[in-house]
């Protein structure tokens, strides 16, 4: 996970709903570093957690490096598997049991899988979060829960299949389909991310591209979610939305990765480039 520090605030929610260890990567400058040791040695909840592995990235240039700080935080993993999650997601009460036991249902020590956690989002800064699927499938039914970025970027994680999720009772699998960017759980050895995106975009999808490329199936647990939570816009998607340059940069950099996919995994790799093509 991988903060600004002014989201830092959630990570107190997110030691109440995860009680498993985390792996924190942190990208502050000098001042901030000293800003966030004061609010750590000041929390209850963070003082009282043993498990809890804060590392610090200094700010350098202008854009947020946000694949670097996910390599960080996973090469700091010392446990079999990984959730790999961002700061503004809170994870279902129960999440860390559950993927505990799911780990051993679908024999992730034999198997390259990706265990995929439905994600959710409200624009309320104040959620009664639900305690149940059944509790979330109710807000969602009221308009109080959406599925994640629904309003702006549907393709990000559609291949979730949120319409089977709502009755499914048992894990199920989906196929890797263009720009999809969901959250997973993986083996520790599983490939890290392409450090050469920063800032906003294509960042997580290259690194699900890279995962079916290395042939990890995709599976979507029934009784699994996370939460979205509200918060102001960030300087990089500011940036992507209002500076044309910045969009061709992104775009050329897309590029260069897939051609990369196609040296190293060949006639497999010619799917990513259709479906760029067509999306």
């Amino acid at each position: 996970m991988f903060p600004a520090l002014c989201r830092l605030q959630m990570l107190e929610a997110i030691c109440k709903h995860w009680e498993g260890p985390i792996s924190l990567a942190l990208y502050l400058s000098d001042a901030e570093a000293q800003q966030f040791l004061r609010y750590a040695q000041g929390s209850e909840v963070l003082m009282s957690r043993g498990n809890v592995g804060y590392h610090i990235v200094y700010k350098e240039g202008q854009f947020y490096p946000v694949n670097l700080l996910r390599n960080v935080a996973m090469r700091q993993v010392n446990t079999p598997y990984m959730f790999l999650s961002d700061i503004d997601f809170l994870p279902m009460y129960g999440l860390y049991e559950y993927l505990r036991k799911s780990v051993v249902l679908l024999d992730m020590a034999n198997a390259k899988k990706a265990l995929v956690v439905p994600a959710f989002e409200t624009l309320r800064y104040r959620l009664s979060y639900p305690k149940s699927k059944a509790e979330l499938l109710s807000q969602l039914d009221m308009g109080t829960l959406f599925t994640f970025r629904y309003h702006v970027w549907t393709k990000g994680h559609a291949p979730t299949n949120f319409a089977k999720w709502r009755t499914a009772t048992t894990p199920y699998k989906v196929q890797w389909e263009a720009d999809f960017e969901p959250y997973v759980m993986v083996r520790r050895d599983s490939p890290e991310y392409d450090r050469r995106f920063v800032g906003f975009g294509w960042n997580k999808v290259a690194h699900i591209m890279e995962l079916d490329a290395q042939e990890y199936e995709f599976v979507v647990l029934p009784n699994a979610y996370m939460i979205h939570m509200p918060h102001a816009p960030s300087f990089d998607i500011t940036k992507f939305r209002s500076n044309k340059q910045y969009r061709v940069c992104l775009k050329t950099l897309k590029e260069e990765f897939q051609q990369n996919m196609s040296r190293r995994y060949g006639f497999a790799a010619l799917k990513y480039m259709t479906a760029e093509n067509n999306s």
